[in-house]
């Protein structure tokens, strides 16, 4: 059925955080996803480019939806809390987990542009962690298949010097503003990040294609709070 389809595809990675901390918040990261799949299933050209995936970081990484067709999907699992803030081991997961991806997407005879990753946290990772190595062999091009855009979005405790340090390039990291209440934080990332998809999804059939990053309302690019 999916043969006529062939062509160009985005893969797209959320990578939440499931500590602990996020145990008040995390309904309303599930409810902004759900919104996110109601959003793209009226976006169906927009869906068609896009291949989604949610995995879930704590001490390891679970993945929640794997590379899923937006416009086919079922209700999207839930996320979980649980452990602690370990980036070394989500971007150790994506060392492995992008270049399968992107082989597999290959062998069924689709063009793969760049993956783009959202990375969202509301703390600072697990103390005395060296995670830079990991997120250095992942962005490294010359190392990892892949290598994705980072698009990396912090609320709460979050450091505005490591998010900005996450994301690939200095427009791509976002903290959320003083005074922003939390669960209205979240869906404001939510909506960004549905209309980053959105946007992506159509570039992809335009001549030039790109990634569109949308900053959340609320947030401000992390390197002008450093």
């Amino acid at each position: 059925m999916m043969e006529s389809n062939r062509g160009h595809l985005l893969p797209i990675y959320v990578l939440a955080d499931e500590s602990g901390s996020m145990s008040h918040y995390i309904d309303e990261l599930n409810d902004g996803l759900r919104s996110l799949h109601q959003a793209l299933l009226g976006e169906p050209m927009a869906a068609a480019k896009v291949r989604f995936s949610v995995l879930g970081f704590s001490d390891d990484v679970v993945e929640r939806v794997h590379l899923v067709d937006l416009r086919g999907a079922n209700e999207f699992p839930r996320l979980r809390t649980r452990g602690m803030t370990s980036y070394r081991n989500a971007f150790e997961d994506l060392i492995v987990r992008i270049p399968g991806d992107v082989n597999a997407l290959k062998r069924e005879g689709y063009q793969v542009h760049r993956p783009a990753v959202f990375f969202f946290s509301d703390g600072l990772p697990n103390h005395n962690e060296d995670w830079q190595d990991a997120h250095r062999r992942l962005t490294d091009r010359n190392t990892t298949l892949g290598a994705p855009n980072i698009i990396a979005c912090g609320i709460q405790d979050a450091d505005a010097q490591i998010i900005n340090q996450v994301a690939t390039q200095p427009q791509f990291g976002f903290i959320v503003n003083k005074g922003v209440e939390v669960g209205s934080a979240i869906a404001k990332f939510c909506t960004a990040l549905t209309q980053s998809v959105i946007r992506s999804g159509r570039s992809l059939s335009s001549p030039s294609p790109e990634l569109m990053v949308d900053k959340p309302e609320g947030f401000t690019v992390a390197i002008d709070v450093i």
